[in-house]
């Protein structure tokens, strides 16, 4: 009968070299919460989201631009400062699955991790009679504001969940339309009222996984999509009147505000909008 060879005692090389392995790792993982924080943000090419790029940017966070517009988002980058180490552009239809998960290979590929999504990408139909509106129109918004935040929040979460340290922000584009329509605005005011469902239940989903979601309501930042305002907009009492608007870079530090928060604090709601624009008493 064979005897049973004794199980023999580690070598002092072996020991070191396990200790040595276990001092690295450790030291990788602390690396690794240490890192920048990285962050991207949909409609980055121009007004709110380049606003809000550029703000995340100077505080220190790598960015990745993205929109349909590839010119215009290195032109972004150009203009807040960027580089290839802190900023990557990626051109995406946001509407698209397969697009979106490129943009997110995109990311991973550059950065290895996401700490916050700024689903800022929006648009809005033509001011005309619900009736008037074709479907095609009606999808186009649907898709952008709707599908397009529902299909990157999809993959933030998959990325947030699996990353080491786990978890993460999602930051979500409402509208002062998601508690009070502009007259002839039915597309985008249907989407804006859905995106502040989906906030509640990604933050509500979330909670296991450190992943908070937020939601940023903003009213008249000054942007060409906010031009028509400042010449003159329909009322709901059928009168055409001038409305104040405010300097999109407070819409960008807001934002700001909000990612920087720690994960077992979030903001759930906010508001900001210029202070006279006709929004408390609307209707």
């Amino acid at each position: 009968m064979p005897r049973a060879r004794l199980k023999e005692k580690p070598s002092k090389r072996h020991t070191q070299i396990k200790i040595r392995w276990c001092f690295l790792e450790a030291l990788k993982a602390i690396m690794n919460s240490a890192k920048t924080k990285v962050a991207l943000v949909t409609g980055a090419g121009t007004g709110i989201g380049k606003a809000a790029a550029k703000a995340l940017l100077k505080a220190g966070y790598q960015v990745v631009l993205t929109g349909r517009n590839l010119d215009k988002l290195e032109k972004a980058i150009a203009d807040i400062g960027g580089n290839q180490r802190n900023c990557l552009a990626v051109s995406c239809d946001i509407g698209k699955p397969d697009e979106v998960k490129k943009l997110f290979a995109a990311l991973s590929n550059q950065f290895g991790r996401i700490d916050v999504l700024f689903n800022n990408a929006g648009m809005g139909a033509p001011a005309i009679p619900m009736e008037d509106l074709s479907y095609e129109q009606w999808m186009n918004v649907v898709n952008t504001n709707l599908c397009g935040a529902f299909l990157c929040s999809q993959e933030a979460i998959r990325m947030m969940k699996a990353q080491s340290p786990q978890g993460g922000r999602i930051i979500n584009n409402g509208s002062i339309s998601a508690h009070a329509p502009r007259p002839m605005s039915a597309p985008y005011t249907a989407t804006k009222h859905a995106i502040s469902g989906l906030t509640k239940t990604i933050a509500l989903d979330g909670r296991p996984f450190n992943i908070a979601c937020g939601q940023i309501d903003i009213g008249n930042a000054a942007t060409e999509m906010t031009e028509r305002m400042a010449a003159g907009i329909l009322q709901a009492d059928q009168s055409i009147k001038v409305e104040p608007r405010m300097d999109v870079d407070h819409v960008g530090e807001a934002v700001l505000h909000m990612a920087q928060l720690p994960l077992e604090s979030n903001i759930l709601s906010m508001t900001i909008m210029a202070t006279n624009m006709p929004f408390v008493g609307r209707g």
